[in-house]
């Protein structure tokens, strides 16, 4: 087991940095419940975003096959492959400096395990408030080619993420997460539990990809949805009405079971994912672009 993050942050001189949204968990009992959640069965092969002072690392060396972790803060980077230096040199881990949002997932991950046997790829990791959203949409188009994703999230994240329709925390992230995994919030941390401590709950999410994908992320599909919330007041007769004619948009309707008097918020994902394919369709049928 290694020094806490508190203990590490002194033995190095270091300091959290406000600007890279450092805010190290500290409680060994939730980085052991993160872990079992990222690698509930063995050979996974896991990569961690933002893998900190490592104690969330430490947990998954317990029980994945292989781990990569990315951490973008150069000064800590020296200290991971110092604390894991038997895991590096065995090949074990892997310990890359860049910035999480401009990374290759699936370069590292296949450095780690066969690109052929991606059901046991698993990404995890404590995101940052201020990149959760890049992280998710890199997530969310890697759906297909992995076995779930663990992320530690700000709790109003969390809410978005697991929302119903008609609620104020249902959106776009709501919908474009949905549509390719099911949510589960699994559990609560309270401030206290991180170094320094945030001035917000946080929240552990468990992403699992859908066994039958209910629609490709494709232009169309993420046009009907943003417009869908560009203003949640609307219906969608208004919402929608750069998608085409009022004719093209009632048949459009009429495909999807919905009404123009409804406002996006009350629409499934499923229902989202059924008028962009139902929008497509129509476009292929008259040949319009728009």
């Amino acid at each position: 087991m290694i020094p806490s993050p508190s203990q590490l942050l002194g033995q190095y001189g270091l300091a959290p940095k406000y600007s890279f949204g450092q805010n190290f968990l500290c409680d060994r009992n939730y980085t052991e419940k993160i872990a079992a959640l990222a690698t509930p069965e063995p050979g996974l092969h896991v990569l961690e975003l933002g893998a900190g002072l490592g104690a969330l690392t430490d947990a998954l060396l317990d029980r994945a096959c292989n781990l990569a972790v990315v951490e973008r803060d150069r000064d800590l980077v020296p200290v991971l492959r110092e604390l894991f230096a038997a895991q590096v040199q065995s090949g074990r881990l892997l310990v890359v400096e860049d910035d999480a949002k401009q990374v290759d997932f699936v370069e590292l991950l296949t450095r780690l395990g066969p690109a052929q046997d991606t059901a046991s790829w698993v990404i995890t990791g404590n995101l940052p408030y201020q990149i959760t959203g890049p992280l998710l949409e890199k997530t969310v188009h890697l759906s297909r080619r992995i076995k779930r994703a663990v992320f530690l999230v700000q709790k109003e994240v969390a809410d978005r993420l697991a929302a119903v329709p008609s609620t104020k925390e249902y959106g776009a992230l709501t919908v474009f997460v949905q549509a390719q995994f099911s949510v589960e919030r699994a559990f609560v941390i309270k401030p206290g539990a991180f170094v320094p401590r945030p001035r917000v709950e946080s929240a552990v999410v468990v992403l699992r990809p859908h066994e039958s994908e209910l629609t490709a992320e494709t232009p169309t599909f993420r046009q009907v949805v943003k417009l869908a919330f560009s203003a949640r007041r609307k219906t969608l007769r208004n919402a929608w009405k750069a998608l085409g004619s009022p004719s093209e948009l009632e048949q459009l309707a009429g495909a999807c079971g919905i009404t123009l008097d409804q406002r996006g918020e009350t629409l499934s994902p499923r229902q989202f994912a059924q008028a962009g394919r139902a929008l497509e369709l129509l476009r292929h049928e008259t040949g319009s672009s728009v």
